[in-house]
């Protein structure tokens, strides 16, 4: 298929330029294993990817990517507990430094969210990324009160919101909030804006989302 003659020619270039030039970094990959010191939770859109946004080279980050960039309260239920248990291993396996949980502008899953324009759809219509955006509700009620649920500024506040629950999740998990008490791993938000190609990070004395230089 055309898409994917698409990526083979990108497969090309990286084993012509990229992978000679970090062939040092793959081969010390290999022998010690991966040591990254910073997970990156992000969210599944196309066009923000983690490791192009921070230019970083591979072994660098442990990323997670799902809709809208989300983080599920700590439950041990029965259930495919993907993220946790993508958490878990960089938590307490590789032992992240630092967690970053980074939304950006023009996200779907915080609009549907937002404006619940998946509400009651059937799984193969929408009714899974309604199920998966429902972890949002709480979240979703100051937005829509303060700001409605239609037009740039309520969206990009739900975006703003979504960083803050995933990370007021996170803290759900006892052995990150032990960790995290203790000075051993820090939480951190940020948004990427599409539009301007500028990453804000969230202030924790402000709580607000404050652009990088």
């Amino acid at each position: 298929m055309p898409e994917f003659a698409e990526l083979l020619k990108g497969y090309r270039r990286f084993r012509e330029e990229t992978y000679p030039r970090q062939k040092e970094r793959f081969d010390e990959s290999i022998a010690e294993g991966q040591h990254p010191k910073l997970l990156v939770i992000g969210c599944s859109d196309s066009r923000v990817d983690p490791a192009q946004i921070f230019d970083v080279d591979p072994g660098e980050i442990f990323v997670v990517r799902n809709v809208a960039a989300l983080v599920p309260p700590y439950e041990t239920t029965p259930g495919k507990h993907g993220v946790s248990a993508a958490v878990e291993y960089a938590v307490q396996v590789l032992e992240v430094a630092q967690i970053l949980v980074m939304g950006h502008g023009r996200c779907g899953g915080c609009k549907a969210a937002l404006d619940q324009s998946l509400a009651d759809h059937e799984p193969g219509d929408g009714g899974f990324v309604a199920g998966w955006i429902k972890l949002l509700d709480d979240a979703r009620e100051p937005v829509a009160r303060k700001h409605g649920t239609e037009g740039r500024k309520a969206e990009l506040a739900m975006e703003f919101a979504a960083i803050r629950q995933s990370l007021a999740n996170l803290r759900t998990f006892p052995w990150i909030k032990a960790k995290e008490d203790a000075g051993t791993i820090k939480l951190r938000g940020a948004h990427f804006s599409i539009k301007e190609g500028v990453l804000y990070s969230l202030d924790e004395e402000t709580g607000e989302f404050l652009p990088e230089d």
